[in-house]
Parts: C-alpha cells; sequence; structure tokens
C-alpha cells in the first residue's frame, strides 16, 4: 500500500470527519478515553488548523480518502515537552502507518526545538504501546489514574535509525518487486502495424517467455501482435491483476495514460517514453514533475522516463519488458543501469562475456526509482549474490554510502561512477574518490570493460583469502608479464613463481601444475596464461588445455583467472583478452575480499560541551590567537598570552610560511616582539597574529570539504609547500569510524614523517586519529558547516596542538538521508 503523507490543511475537516465516521467504537474509545461518537465544530477546527510549529499535524491519504491522523502540541510556549497522539482507520491499522507518523512527528518537532515527546495511552491500548516501544527510542513508563503515561526523547538514537532504516528497506524491497515479479503487464504505445518502440517492447515480452498476462492497450485495433487488444488498463484489470504498465506513448499522452493505469489499481509504471527533463527544457522538466506526482498520488512507482525498460529471468517470472530483444542470460547478478541510450549495448556486453543475470533495471532520468531502490530489493534477495552498477549521478549519495556498507557485507556491489568534480573543487581527485568508495565496500571501476571483467569474477569464482597469486603458464614472457602486472596492482607473487611449464608441456602436465598451484598453502588466487603450443610437437588430446583449466578453476576453493590464446574457455571460468586485464580484475577483488575481512568499525561516542564555540563544543581546543596591527598591539597582546611568544603574518598563505620569514618564534620579552614586528611589517604588512609557544611537532593538516557525491568529506594529510602541491591528501566521508581514523592517518604518501622517520621520535596518531573522528561528528551532525579547516595541527609523541582553524558557514546543504523517508 502507498500513502500520501502531508501536513493538515483547514479544508481537510470534511476528510477527517468522513473518517472519524468510519472509526469502530473501540479505535475511538482508545484514542479520545470516551465514546466520542462525533467530533464538536470547535474541536474540528482546532484539528484541522495548526501553526506547524508549536502545534502540528499530518494526516496519511490514500486518493481524496484520509486514513490517519498524528498531531504533536507543545506543553507550554517555550517548553522542550510536546504531548504527541495519532489514530489510524480500523482498515489500515496493523501496516506501519502510525510508525511512520511518529517518525515525521519527531522530525517536525526537532525543527521546532522540542526535545521529548510525552503520551498516554490507555492499558489496553497493545498495538499503540508497541508502536512507541518498537521505535528505537529511550521511553519511560509510569501508570497512574488507570493511564500508562510516556515520556521519550526524540534525538535520534542509533536503535531509532536501525528501525527507520529497516522499516524503509522492508517498504522499497517490496516496491521493485512488485515492479520486477508482476502478474499482468499492460503495454501503451505498441501500434497495430508492428512498427515503433511499443510495437518492440510488445514483442519482447511476448517472446521472452513471460509467465503472467500480457494487455496491449490500444484505442481502436481488435488485436496487437497477434494478442487481443484493450481499449484501458481497467478492462484488462476485469481479466486478471496488472501491476504494471509499460509505457511507449508521446510524452503529452503519459498523462492520460497513468490516469488509466491508476484506475486499474496498477502498482508501478515503465515509462520509456522519452521528452521529459533529459532535453534539457522547463517544460520537459514540468511535465516529468507532473508525471512523478500523479503516479505517486496513485501509489505507483515509475522507473525512467526516457529509460530502457526492465528484465527478470527468474524461470518463474521471464519478464522482458526492454528494448533489448532477447532475456539476458540468466545468472546471479543484479545490474542497475542509469543510462537507457547505454542499456542495450550493456546487455548485449553481459551476454557476450556471459555474465548472467537475475535482474535488470535501467532508471534513464531516475525520476523515481534509483539505485539505491534496487540495492534495497537485492540485498534479501535470494536470486542475486553481484550487484553491478552503472551510474552517471547519484541522488542521495550519503544513503548510497550508508546501503553500501551494510550491503557489501554479504554481496559485492560494483559501480561504474563518474569521478568528475567541478573545476574549482577542492576535494578528493580521482584516487582519492575510489578510497571513498571502498570506504563503503563498494569495487569502483573506470571502463564498461572493467565493470564486467570484475563483474564476471565476482560471480563465477570464489573470494580471495589474501594477496598472494600463483602465476601458472606455458609461455616464459607471459608469465613474467604476468607477475609484473600483479606486483603493479598491489599483488604479491608467491614464492617459487611464476611457474612456466614450458611451449611443449601438454594439456595433462599442464593441469598437473595448476592443480600443485591450487593446493599450495603460499597461495591464495591463481592467474593462468596458456600460449599456444609450438606447432607439431603435441597431439590434439595433448592440447586440450581448456579442459585442464576448467578442473582446477571450477572444482578449486581459490579464484582463478585466465587468459587463453588457445582455446574459448568453459562457462564459470573468468577469461580476459590481456593478462593485465586479468590480473586488474584480480586486484579490485583482493581490495574487496580485504575490506570484507576488517571488522566494520564503530563511531565513537565523544564528549561534547556547551560552548559558544562550535570547536570547543566538540572538544577541539584550539591555541588562543590575537591579531595587531602596530608594534604596540603586538607587545599588549604578548603580554597578556605570556612569553615566549610567536608571530606570523596575518595573511593565509604567509602566515605557515617559515621559510620566508613570516613567522618568527620564540619570542621571549617585549623588545623581541616589537623589533620583529617592525622587521615583518614591511614585507608582509602590519597585520600579524601573535599566538604562546608550543611543543614542536610534525606539521599536519585536517580539513573538510562538501564532495558533490559523497557530502562532508573529511581530509588529512602533513602540512608544507610541497604536499600541497602534490596534493597529497587522503580522504574519508563523515561520520568517521575509529578504523575510517586510524586508517586516514596512515593512509598520505608523506605519513612515514609520523611513524619516526630517519631517526624522529613518532607522534601520537592515536591523538590524531581522536581529532579526525571529532571533525567527522561536527560536520556530519552541523549541515551549516560548508568547509572546515585545521592547518597546522602540530603532532607530538605526547599528543598534539592545533594552531590555527578556519570554519566556513553557509545555509545547510540538504541531506535527504537524515529525513524522514519520502517516497
Amino acid at each position: 500500500m502507498a500513502v500520501h503523507l502531508r501536513q493538515i490543511r483547514p479544508d481537510d475537516a470534511a476528510g477527517i470527519v468522513a473518517m472519524h465516521s468510519r472509526f469502530s467504537e473501540r479505535t475511538r474509545y482508545l484514542r479520545y478515553f470516551s465514546p466520542y461518537p462525533r467530533i464538536p465544530e470547535r474541536d474540528l477546527q482546532r484539528f484541522v488548523n495548526v501553526d506547524h510549529e508549536a502545534r502540528e499535524a499530518f494526516v496519511v491519504s490514500s486518493g481524496d480518502r484520509i486514513l490517519a491522523v498524528g498531531r504533536y502540541e507543545r506543553l507550554g510556549p517555550d517548553a522542550a515537552d510536546a504531548e504527541v497522539a495519532f489514530v489510524v482507520e480500523d482498515a489500515y491499522q496493523g501496516r506501519g502507518v502510525g510508525s511512520v507518523l511518529l517518525e515525521h512527528l519527531a522530525a517536525a518537532a526537532r525543527d521546532a526545538g522540542i526535545t521529548r515527546f510525552v503520551a498516554e495511552v490507555l492499558p489496553e491500548n497493545g498495538a499503540m504501546l508497541r508502536v512507541f516501544a518498537d521505535a528505537g527510542y529511550q521511553v519511560q513508563r509510569e501508570y497512574a489514574d488507570g493511564v500508562v503515561h510516556l515520556t521519550f526523547p526524540i534525538a535520534p538514537t542509533e536503535r531509532s535509525l536501525e528501525v527507520q532504516w529497516r522499516r524503509e528497506q522492508r517498504t522499497e524491497a517490496r516496491s521493485i518487486a512488485r515492479l520486477l515479479a508482476p502478474r499482468g503487464v499492460a503495454v501503451y504505445g505498441a501500434s497495430s502495424s508492428g512498427h515503433g518502440i511499443g510495437a518492440a517492447l510488445l514483442g519482447h515480452l511476448r517472446d521472452g517467455g513471460f509467465t503472467g498476462a500480457v494487455y496491449p492497450i490500444h484505442p481502436t485495433a481488435a488485436s496487437v501482435a497477434g494478442l487481443p487488444a484493450l481499449r484501458t488498463a481497467r478492462d484488462a484489470s476485469q481479466q486478471g491483476d496488472v501491476d504494471l504498465a509499460v509505457v511507449a506513448v508521446p510524452p503529452e499522452a503519459v498523462p492520460d495514460v497513468v490516469a488509466d493505469a491508476a484506475a486499474a489499481g496498477v502498482h508501478g509504471l515503465v515509462v520509456v517514453s522519452a521528452g521529459f527533463a533529459e532535453t534539457g527544457a522547463p517544460e520537459g522538466a514540468a511535465a516529468q514533475r507532473l508525471l512523478i506526482r500523479a503516479a505517486h498520488s496513485a501509489g505507483m512507482r515509475v522507473v525512467g522516463p526516457n529509460c530502457l525498460g526492465v528484465a527478470n529471468t527468474d524461470p518463474r517470472v521471464r519478464l522482458n519488458a526492454t528494448l533489448a530483444p532477447r532475456l539476458p542470460l540468466p545468472g546471479r547478478a543484479g545490474f542497475f543501469s542509469q543510462s537507457g541510450a547505454l542499456g542495450v549495448a550493456l546487455l548485449a556486453e553481459a551476454h557476450r562475456r556471459g555474465l548472467g543475470l537475475s535482474s535488470f533495471v535501467s532508471a534513464g532520468n531516475r525520476a523515481d526509482v534509483s539505485g539505491n531502490d534496487l540495492l534495497q530489493y537485492w540485498e534479501d534477495d535470494p536470486g542475486t549474490d553481484v550487484i553491478l552498477l552503472y551510474l552517471e549521478s547519484f541522488g542521495n549519495p550519503r544513503k548510497f554510502a550508508r546501503l553500501a556498507r551494510r550491503i557489501g557485507r554479504t554481496k559485492p556491489i560494483v559501480a561504474l561512477a563518474s569521478p568528475a568534480r567541478p573545476a574549482d573543487h577542492r576535494g578528493p581527485d580521482r584516487g582519492a574518490v575510489t578510497a571513498l568508495f571502498a570506504q563503503a565496500g563498494v569495487v569502483r571501476v573506470d571502463t564498461v570493460a572493467e565493470l564486467f571483467d570484475v563483474g564476471v569474477l565476482l560471480a563465477s569464482q570464489p573470494l580471495p583469502a589474501g594477496r598472494r597469486v600463483g602465476v601458472v603458464g606455458n609461455s616464459p614472457a607471459l608469465t613474467v608479464l604476468a607477475a609484473a602486472a600483479c606486483r603493479d596492482a598491489g599483488l604479491a607473487v608467491g614464492a617459487g613463481y611464476p611457474r612456466d611449464v614450458g611451449p611443449l608441456a601438454s594439456a595433462h602436465d599442464f593441469g598437473d601444475v595448476l592443480a600443485d598451484a591450487a593446493t599450495d598453502r603460499d597461495v591464495d588466487a591463481l592467474v593462468v596464461v596458456v600460449a599456444p603450443p609450438l606447432p607439431g610437437q603435441l597431439s590434439d588430446e595433448d592440447t586440450d588445455f581448456a579442459a585442464a583449466l576448467a578442473s582446477v578453476a571450477l572444482a578449486g576453493d581459490k579464484p582463478t583467472v585466465a587468459t587463453s590464446l588457445v582455446d574459448r574457455l568453459p562457462a564459470g571460468v573468468p577469461a580476459y583478452p590481456s593478462v593485465e586485464e586479468a590480473v586488474r580484475a584480480l586486484g579490485r577483488v583482493c581490495g574487496y575480499a580485504d575490506w570484507l575481512r576488517q571488522p566494520p568499525g564503530i563511531v565513537p561516542t565523544i564528549s561534547t560541551v556547551e560552548s559558544p564555540d562550535l570547536l570547543a563544543a566538540y572538544g577541539i581546543d584550539v591555541v588562543p590567537t590575537v591579531p595587531a596591527d602596530s608594534a604596540r598591539a603586538a607587545v599588549a597582546a604578548a603580554d597578556v598570552l605570556g612569553y615566549p611568544v610567536a608571530l606570523k603574518a596575518a595573511g593565509e598563505a604567509l602566515r605557515h610560511r617559515l621559510d620566508l620569514g613570516a613567522v618568527r618564534l620564540g619570542l621571549a620579552d617585549a623588545a623581541a616582539v616589537a623589533a620583529v614586528y617592525e622587521e615583518m611589517a614591511g614585507p608582509f604588512g602590519a597585520g600579524v597574529l601573535v599566538q604562546p609557544m608550543v611543543p614542536p611537532g610534525v606539521a599536519c593538516v585536517v580539513e573538510m570539504v562538501e564532495d558533490p557525491v559523497f557530502g562532508p568529506v573529511v581530509g588529512f594529510g602533513l602540512g608544507g609547500v610541497a604536499t600541497d602541491l602534490l596534493g597529497d591528501r587522503a580522504w574519508r566521508a563523515a561520520p568517521l569510524t575509529d578504523r575510517d581514523a586510524a586508517a586516514l592517518v596512515d593512509e598520505p604518501r608523506a605519513a612515514p614523517l609520523l611513524h619516526g622517520y630517519r631517526g624522529a621520535g613518532q607522534v601520537d596518531r592515536t591523538a590524531l586519529a581522536d581529532l579526525l573522528v571529532r571533525v567527522g561528528r561536527l560536520v556530519d551532525e552541523q549541515p551549516q558547516v560548508r568547509a572546515l579547516r585545521l592547518n597546522p595541527v602540530l603532532a607530538r609523541p605526547d599528543g598534539l596542538s592545533v594552531l590555527h582553524a578556519e570554519i566556513r558557514y553557509g545555509a545547510p546543504t540538504p541531506r535527504p538521508d537524515e529525513a524522514p523517508r519520502r517516497l
């Protein structure tokens, strides 16, 4: 069931009265503690007229029918508490409507500065008590005067978020399941002549062996493509259930199709029609918004518009509602493509590579159904083991990262996603983007070919237990090339490898060496290269290298990749045209296996304090800084701070340039401060910064930027002109787990300086990791922070000092993953 939740309006009075009239006597009694047969006019006007701050109310409707209402009311002008209550029509109770109302009411109350809800519930109202108990809040209960009094803070907790996200997952997965396993499909736009996109879609549905009913919808024809045609989907619904409508009509005809499908009780639309937001024209974008609004009002999900379609290879379904002429090979990989134009080519390449799919969705403009929806569906789909994503952009990147971290623990996710950033973007570069994906457990690839290279390997082979590789081949040149490629990919060539059996070895001898490698405890994966034997040296039965390879690759517990210049390898053996491509795919999979072996980490609880200083509130102390624009002012500042002090040029580009003389240290008295000020004022300007001296350390930089894909990301690197010039920064998405922070400290190329390079003492990397965790929490919880930079941070064996901090504030960027869920 799909419903619409919105704020109450004064014109909802009639709908509220009608809903109240449908309540059973028990529902009225449990909500109002009395029979309450009708709503007095005074109460009704108070119900529907609210200020949306101190008093808020939401209604839940299906079509024009209001079926639930929830409200809160602040208990006094400046009170932090509000009383909450809601009621659901009998026919819709037990479907999670009350839980969704509570979720939205809590979010609205938090925005209004309310921190706690109170509620009164009759003891016999077990369903309502369960709604509160199951919401994940810390609920305190007290029984008095025949009523259960409930009190609970409404700030999100780990438990409440988990409840919210699991409910979200079930809802979104079910909505996709109806699209991919419909009982009946209505097709709009198939011409009786057999020409055009609609006719092609109808033919592919019919010829693909769809196990449900197919209903061509045509205004005049008696039959289309040999199937009886019907005038409307409502006519089709009289013959059987119609769960899905495939739409291939001109864009101006789409609204009538949506209305007809809604009247027939259709659950989802696949809109292949183009002419919407992809045109770039304002009228196209407006038409797309109207399409989605009309579909959602009727409880329908939308794939597209401007999409290729959807497919499901399950033999119980065999749905090919796509423009591809044949149903994909059945298999265990779920495939989501944002591109409609590239979709046919992607399916053709999957077929050529022998990659079997469980289901396929091309989202086109992605106006509604997105990759996140498919992730939710594939998470619990027993027919899907591997997830492939072709993404051109992200609608809700924070949600994607959250889902990927969870789902990637059980099913690998491979994504081809654009690393493009604005020209003026200061943040993760191409390599860092790959690391950010890896943080979420996603195998990011750069090309379509690599998407299939990795997909084929994950779909057919076990995961490696480590990075030790056994290279086996019958060509010295190819085995040496494979070993070099392994080292370049960060893989370790096992002891005693590569093993070259030579060009005169028979397939039997080759198989024996392979079998030995497959049982070698010092090897985690195999790279096999097969070159043609020398002419006339071996009999036909001695050249069946494919069979020898299959006996190992299909039976062992170690992943095997192969490049064969002789035979076409059997299904299930990942084959690559070059050694480099085979090793690159194996390297990607080893990276995923490494991530999987690591515990997920936790976001540590940090102590915060009440402070007008945002950094101080998160336990980030900054060394005091006093600006001065004269020698007298500099001396006065030093007198207050205490000697010795440092003077720094105030310009951002100069305040760290000890090499230019823009930073002077260890000034022991007023005379030294005055003299140095005069020396600096000429070349660097009158403005200086005065700071107390702190113990020396290794200069580091901590910063945060808003990334267009990942949202707030935290960067770490070592300070200095050289590292700035080289862009030596590592990045992680906020908030950071303890493992994220520890890895971030050790990831920059200059990180060995923190470990005691060339006799220097090791710095306190735990203190650096703690600082990163605090910055991650700050930027995650304070969306008004648009950029943050701590530079330098001096790291020492006994701790650290933050010398300078800059924060740029702005309008909070939308973070839809933190809001109550919406369709």
